[in-house]
């Protein structure tokens, strides 16, 4: 307890764009061994936050001839369980609380010339359907409130990012950028997207040894910078970083790196596989000391103190203690007492084999959100949790 406590839309803008010359951790991993949904008093504070990522090449600014103006998160009228525990993916919207399922992506393997890689589909929360709807876009990420979402032009990496409506499904703004980008996540105010650049598309190319393993043929490692794109003005402000050498210390093996969010917005990480398992950045791409209060669950950019500061999971007590239910992962905090785990479906024999639920901190119950799935199968999906207020 100690280290813990130490430790709004206008009218859409017509499309425009700009000359460009303006300006895995490994998809599939295991899932951490079951863990009890423990909680210890903590006297902590702090702000969720939303996951970001990557960057490289010199400091330049791209603008849009117009912005967007950013709405006002609503006041969230209903935080009911929302569940489809027929389906693995959802087909119906899922929520519990103030964290909502606002997309999720399907992976499939593309064949390559020296074996096979990773793709996405990705699949996003429309409201007027209650459900979720499939889009061509390379990469997506929703804003907390469920009222903007960031998109990404592009089959695989692109240089064109998308402001969307989430209502209406109009594109409010482009901004056109210099480097392909990978992926994109919002800051967790909203006013912000974290945009990771990439000289190629950074799931390599493999050939499977097993149904779990496989073996990469040529490692790269393509992660040259990223973007930080400020909505309302739409200005896109460029800073190199390279990858993690793989052989460093702290270094990082995989050619996706994506960056994320501090807590309260005002800075970067990027993850390592070594340890400590993330390193910090200011906005500007220069080493941080890290923040004081920055504690994350599996890189998630989710606290793991409650939201009024009370309560803090702890992953690293045994899973043994009476009553208490099995998970694989604390995901959020859903409210003061009930937080989205990932948990085992039937008796937890198969770690793959689980889906999203929600329970309460103390362990005692457990209401399932999605169907169970063998996530370790050829119909992978991978959630986006994001705040509804």
């Amino acid at each position: 307890m100690n280290r813990l406590l130490r430790d709004t839309m206008e009218e859409w803008a017509d499309e425009v764009r700009l000359p460009h010359d303006l300006a895995d951790r490994a998809l599939r991993r295991r899932a951490r061994p079951p863990v009890m949904a423990v909680v210890l008093a903590a006297g902590m504070a702090v702000v969720v936050a939303v996951l970001a990522v990557g960057l490289h090449g010199r400091s330049t600014t791209v603008r849009p001839a117009n912005g967007v103006t950013v709405p006002v998160r609503p006041s969230v009228t209903s935080t009911d369980v929302r569940a489809d525990v027929e389906n693995a993916p959802p087909k119906t919207f899922v929520a519990a609380g103030d964290v909502a399922v606002s997309a999720y992506f399907t992976t499939w393997l593309e064949k390559t010339p020296g074996g096979e890689r990773v793709r996405r589909t990705w699949h996003l929360y429309d409201p007027r359907s209650d459900g979720y709807e499939k889009t061509p876009w390379a990469w997506l990420d929703v804003a907390p409130g469920l009222q903007l979402a960031a998109v990404l032009q592009g089959e695989r990496i692109g240089r064109r990012v998308g402001i969307v409506d989430m209502n209406t499904r109009q594109a409010l703004a482009w901004i056109d950028l210099e480097h392909d980008v990978g992926s994109l996540v919002w800051s967790p105010d909203g006013t912000k997207v974290l945009a990771t650049a990439y000289s190629q598309y950074p799931e390599q190319s493999r050939k499977q040894m097993s149904k779990n393993s496989y073996t990469v043929e040529e490692f790269v490692q393509p992660r040259i910078g990223f973007y930080v794109i400020d909505v309302a003005t739409g200005r896109a402000a460029y800073h190199p970083l390279p990858s993690l050498d793989r052989d460093g210390s702290p270094g990082n093996m995989n050619a996706r790196q994506d960056l994320g969010w501090s807590l309260d917005g005002s800075m970067l990480w990027e993850p390592t596989d070594t340890m400590p398992d993330r390193l910090w950045l200011g906005l500007d791409g220069a080493r941080r000391d890290a923040p004081a209060g920055d504690r994350y669950i599996d890189y998630s950019g989710w606290s793991k103190v409650s939201p009024d500061g009370r309560l803090a999971l702890d992953r690293d007590l045994p899973p043994s203690v009476p009553g208490r239910q099995l998970v694989l992962q604390h995901l959020a905090w859903a409210d003061n007492e009930n937080v989205v785990v990932l948990g085992c479906a039937g008796a937890c024999k198969n770690e793959f084999d689980n889906g999203l639920a929600l329970a309460s901190a103390d362990g005692q119950r457990m209401i399932q959100l999605t169907g169970s799935r063998d996530r370790g199968g050829e119909e992978t999906w991978q959630w986006v949790l994001t705040r509804r207020n």
